[in-house]
């Protein structure tokens, strides 16, 4: 509780500063205290923002707000993790019955926690006049791109290059619009933040593991780059090119050995979620392909089942299948220490490693090697976990997913539909390499469902089980797979004339069966 006031305080606080009123200074001024001039020196009427978007990229309290923001879409869909709580009679997001009640908080995290605050900090700093501020916006612009592709790659368009306007702020951008603002705003940042690297005023500010460093900002601005650029590489190759060779050949470098982490103060809400709730657990691809590969990170990722007659094994859920009752499925593996602390993961090393390993893969210009940087990748999330044995997992070309078996109902068994391996393919085709690398991606990004769940979509890889019940109406094809988040109900209360034009702007209907802009049907090459 302790903690949850002082987030309260401090987003109260930033408001205070950023909104106050022509009479702030004389009706509040401490002649004991410290003053409104003493504030500003200090940059905190523009520092105080930056909490409140830190702690809602992921939502990190209350847990539940997490469960609907993050777990209960991008970590079920990805096939990380899922629910042995059959919510709502087995007629929810796992079913694709898709639940308007919860799928609107991906969307309101953002627009009532990231986007205002941005442009408080905007504000601020042009009403300050001092032209060294722009380092703060160049800063939030970061954060915001980092939140609000999240929010484009659930729904696809969103409310965001007119949203600073009030005379337009409701009106939507088409997700390529987006995508195009959002690497403008990147290279502006990595470009405009080179003659701030020594500047020291954010360090009291940050709540990552940059600890305020702005050549390490300017590291993450030019990672996250580099992934968006490969997001669009089948929609628009020659655009995903361009902005994915201004990253490998930029000054400003990768976060190729450090990853970006936001040390947020509260338990990590799948810890709650999980372990408090009994609400999550491992997925049945994740029992697939971990178990079969023999991969030692299972033991950082997931805890043994405690239900008996599983003997201390691994176990995993097949989304999408019919739950009589929470303590059928509750005994199977929960989610393990890599949710312990209070950090909050956004990017890790390894994922730049497998970024530049694809970028190889295509021929871009200082990719390097794909085998290498594939090699790179797995090694860092080993590192990363404290798990030992790498070489010999590198080195293992015989092991594979296994098919998975369910321990109550042989109705949800199934076979894992490939036989990719761990070691790197040097001969093997494009696809099969590419099948590879995301594969590792897919590991190594745990637990960040969301981009794991984008990188499904784009790719096709991991091969994810398709759900056993459908309740979508036909809205959604199982095999396919769902594809989006529709529009939010409240959004379509309130905005109805600028949602109606979005949908527009979509490759169909509004509904979980419509692919995203980058999502492109066929061979990824």
């Amino acid at each position: 509780m302790n903690k949850l006031i002082k987030y309260t305080l401090t987003s109260i606080v930033a408001v205070s500063f950023l909104n106050c009123t022509g009479d702030f200074e004389s009706i509040n001024t401490d002649p004991n205290g410290i003053s409104n001039e003493s504030l500003t020196q200090m940059n905190n009427h523009i520092g105080g923002s930056f909490t409140p978007m830190f702690l809602n990229v992921f939502n990190v309290t209350p847990a539940w707000n997490y469960q609907l923001q993050q777990n209960l879409m991008g970590d079920v869909y990805s096939g990380y993790m899922t629910p042995p709580t059959p919510f709502a009679g087995n007629v929810n997001n796992m079913t694709y019955s898709l639940m308007d009640g919860w799928n609107g908080f991906p969307w309101s995290d953002a627009y009532e926690n990231v986007m205002p605050f941005v442009l408080d900090v905007k504000n601020a700093v042009a009403v300050g006049g001092d032209e060294s501020g722009v380092k703060f916006v160049h800063l939030a612009n970061i954060i915001r791109v980092s939140a609000m592709h999240r929010v484009s790659d659930i729904y696809g368009p969103i409310r965001y290059t007119k949203f600073d306007d009030f005379a337009t702020t409701g009106e939507y951008d088409s997700q390529e619009v987006a995508y195009n603002a959002f690497f403008n705003e990147l290279g502006d940042a990595i470009d405009g933040l080179a003659a701030y690297e020594n500047d020291t005023q954010f360090i009291p500010f940050d709540m990552s593991s940059l600890a305020g460093n702005i050549a390490l900002w300017r590291k993450y601005a030019n990672s996250l780059r580099l992934r968006l650029a490969m997001r669009i590489v089948n929609v628009d190759p020659v655009l995903s090119k361009t902005q994915g060779e201004l990253s490998l050949n930029s000054n400003a470098g990768l976060l190729e050995t450090i990853d970006m982490k936001i040390n947020t103060g509260f338990s990590h809400p799948i810890a709650t979620i999980s372990g408090s709730w009994g609400d999550i657990r491992m997925s049945a691809e994740m029992e697939s392909i971990l178990s079969g590969f023999k991969d030692n990170r299972i033991e950082k990722y997931f805890n043994p089942a405690e239900d008996a007659s599983l003997a201390g094994a691994y176990k995993g859920i097949r989304m999408g299948i019919a739950i009589e009752a929470k303590g059928q499925y509750v005994g199977h593996s929960s989610i393990g220490s890599v949710v312990d602390g209070e950090t909050m993961q956004w990017m890790t090393a390894a994922e730049i490693w497998f970024l530049r390993a694809e970028a190889a893969l295509r021929g871009w210009s200082n990719a390097g090697d794909s085998k290498s940087n594939y090699e790179a990748g797995v090694k860092a999330s080993f590192t990363q976990h404290n798990v030992a044995g790498v070489d010999a997992y590198l080195a293992d070309n015989t092991s594979t997913p296994k098919d998975f078996v369910d321990a109550l109902n042989p109705a949800n068994n199934i076979t894992y539909p490939s036989t990719i391996k761990i070691a790197f393919n040097s001969n093997g085709t494009n696809e099969e390499k590419l099948e590879q690398i995301i594969t590792q991606k897919w590991i190594a990004m745990f637990p960040d469902g969301q981009e794991a769940w984008s990188e499904f979509r784009r790719t096709g890889y991991p091969k994810i089980f398709p759900v056993v019940i459908n309740n979508s109406g036909g809205t959604i094809d199982t095999n396919i797979q769902i594809r989006r988040i529709n529009f939010v109900q409240n959004e379509k209360n309130t905005n109805n004339a600028n949602v109606t034009k979005a949908i527009t702007l979509l490759n169909g209907s509004d509904n979980g069966g419509t692919r995203l802009w980058w999502d492109v049907s066929g061979s990824n090459f």
